[in-house]
């Protein structure tokens, strides 16, 4: 594998492209599209649909969902920032987003389709699938990161004594 080019720096830190060469990067360029929105700008609405993974060039933004039950009210779950991504949870079971993506500053990202992974998929399978497995590792990453918040969440946890057999 070569090493990373200056041309692919934001790529190459990005853990959704780690362990692929220059020349994948290339073509995975290729296909990536790049948008700025103003501050305030809903990217991604709460319960449309998304085909596409976002990567946060510059700026941030808010992930914001609303309650189903009152869906006059929402909360802000987290904010990301350059170098996070979003959209990916869509690209794997094809549903609607489960939150809105709302720019808090001018904010650049590159998106990648999910039809353009299926055209990379037929022109490299190899780069697929590191690609695939990349997702997979960060979708899981960030569901473990939840379940953590969710055991300190103390209103809506039992506690139970943690058996020394576990």
């Amino acid at each position: 594998m070569s090493e990373c080019t200056l041309e692919n720096e934001f790529l190459c830190k990005h853990s959704m492209f780690g362990g692929l060469s220059d020349e994948d990067l290339l073509l995975i360029k290729g296909f990536l599209q790049e948008q700025t929105f103003a501050p305030n700008t809903t990217i991604l609405q709460q319960g449309q649909s998304n085909n596409s993974v976002h990567f946060i060039v510059e700026g941030e933004v808010a992930i914001v969902r609303r309650s189903e039950s009152n869906k006059k009210q929402s909360r802000i779950i987290t904010t990301l920032h350059k170098g996070d991504s979003f959209g990916e949870m869509e690209l794997i079971d094809i549903q609607s987003c489960a939150a809105s993506v709302i720019s808090q500053s001018e904010t650049r990202i590159i998106t990648l389709s999910n039809k353009d992974l299926y055209k990379i998929s037929l022109i490299n399978l190899k780069t697929y699938t590191m690609l695939i497995l990349n997702l997979a590792r960060d979708i899981s990453r960030r569901l473990r990161s939840a379940d953590e918040m969710l055991a300190l969440v103390k209103n809506r946890t039992t506690l139970v004594p943690v058996s020394s057999s576990l």
